[in-house]
């Protein structure tokens, strides 16, 4: 009893160690976005002597974070419909139907994760220009949604694995067809799990920077993290500016993970209530 009390102290103080050493830099940034330049310089730890809010309205208007934003909106939302789409898709034949090569074509999607993304680069770069697809929102959506595709259909069919077939047999019953029961019941029923893969690929997508940076040349085109590389790399002196820029870019991620954390924690937890 005394030996698990011990394992669980040691967990639990290793798991706050790795939380403070992540919120800490993060707590940091943000009130560093409400500091003058003169105080940041003279207190660059400290919290803000007087919280100024007007490093935000300046990073948004200098830095032109409404382009980059709206581009990483489309891309990001493009390709999360996308690899959703398909994948739940794909995985529900996987999952659901007994076929002649389901385990090989299972087993090609898992292989799928084993690859290197960015290894792919100069391929997918000669094949965007082949297609005359560099400098569009096409050539991020598409090779986003490839990737992904592997570790989404992973997590899906494990899930759809886990539904009794009492489900689509008295749906078929009803008069269901395959179609009606996939839309009506199995996807409802896999929100959960599709609310994990959704935070994964909004995660990556939105933060992705070096498809970006090699696919995108146009100012009008490129996404927020190719616009923040930019305005770190050409106003330096303005710390403040920065962390600001750098704090609005984060928001979006908290709220959808917010948004969706409901459903997440009831994908993390349905195994356990099962039984």
């Amino acid at each position: 009893m005394k030996q698990t009390r011990m394992k669980l102290s040691v967990i639990h103080l290793f798991l706050a160690v790795l939380c403070v050493a992540n919120i800490l830099p993060i707590l940091w940034m943000v009130t560093s976005a409400f500091k003058s330049e003169e105080e940041f310089s003279v207190n660059p730890m400290g919290l803000p002597w007087q919280w100024d809010f007007s490093n935000f309205a300046k990073a948004w208007e200098v830095a032109h974070l409404g382009t980059y934003f709206w581009n990483s909106l489309i891309v990001t939302a493009g390709a999360i419909l996308l690899t959703v789409l398909l994948g739940a898709l794909a995985s529900y034949f996987i999952a659901r139907f007994n076929y002649r090569w389901s385990t090989w074509v299972y087993g090609l999607f898992i292989v799928g994760m084993t690859i290197p993304i960015h290894a792919t680069l100069v391929p997918i770069f000669i094949l965007m220009k082949n297609l005359s697809l560099l400098n569009t929102h096409l050539s991020l959506v598409l090779p986003y949604t490839a990737f992904h595709l592997s570790i989404t259909i992973f997590i899906l069919v494990g899930f759809m694995k886990s539904f009794p077939k009492d489900i689509e047999e008295s749906a078929i019953i009803d008069g269901a067809g395959v179609y009606h029961i996939f839309w009506s019941i199995i996807l409802p029923m896999t929100r959960p799990a599709i609310a994990t893969v959704v935070i994964i690929n909004f995660i990556y997508n939105w933060n992705e920077f070096l498809f970006a940076l090699v696919l995108i040349s146009k100012t009008g085109l490129k996404t927020l993290p190719l616009g923040l590389a930019n305005f770190a790399g050409t106003e330096t002196k303005f710390q403040t500016m920065q962390m600001a820029a750098l704090t609005m870019a984060l928001l979006p991620l908290i709220a959808f993970y917010l948004l969706l954390e409901k459903q997440l924690v009831q994908g993390m937890t349905a195994g356990a209530v099962k039984g």
